[in-house]
């Protein structure tokens, strides 16, 4: 795993090769972010990566300055190994949670700037995620954006808060903004 720019820029990290994950591609992550810099200053935001795997994404949003960042896996091995890499990195900023996304969201009471979730494509769920995080849960803040990854045979666009969609290879994703 690649940590792409900020302060860990460059760094990388082994990882497991018994990881249950389908990591967001070094392309897909690096074209995600120059997206997302010219929509948010990272500095100082609060934010949340749900499935977070490997915690690339995670690691991303700790590098280009977040102050916050929660992650939540629930899988041992992709947890162990976030934890390791924090270890590493010396960064109290990252709080991984080791547990189930929905029940995360469903009892979380803290507000986030951005929100990233990279469900298993697979996932019997994955199309209730916008409803879950952006209506149910109401978890992002006025003015925040939440990017759910999926792959292409997934639509979001008939969801109220969404505003764009980006493909790279097989790697989608879906923009939401709750307006200000």
């Amino acid at each position: 795993m690649r940590i792409i720019r900020g302060k860990y820029g460059r760094r990388r990290f082994d990882v497991p090769t018994n990881i249950k994950a389908r990591p967001t591609t070094d392309f897909a992550r690096e074209n995600l972010f120059n997206v997302l810099e010219n929509r948010l200053d990272f500095e100082g935001l609060a934010a949340l990566d749900l499935f977070a795997g490997t915690g690339a994404v995670s690691f991303e949003l700790l590098s280009r300055g977040c102050s916050r960042v929660v992650c939540v896996e629930k899988h041992p091995v992709q947890y162990n190994f976030i934890l390791k890499v924090q270890k590493e990195l010396a960064d109290d900023n990252l709080m991984p949670v080791r547990g189930d996304v929905f029940r995360f969201v469903a009892s979380c009471r803290e507000g986030f700037d951005f929100i990233f979730a990279d469900p298993p494509y697979d996932l019997p769920q994955l199309s209730s995620i916008p409803t879950k995080v952006l209506d149910e849960a109401a978890i992002l803040r006025p003015g925040g954006l939440f990017v759910l990854e999926h792959s292409r045979a997934n639509d979001f666009s008939s969801h109220p808060l969404f505003v764009e969609h980006r493909a790279y290879g097989s790697v989608n994703f879906s923009f939401f903004v709750r307006p200000e």
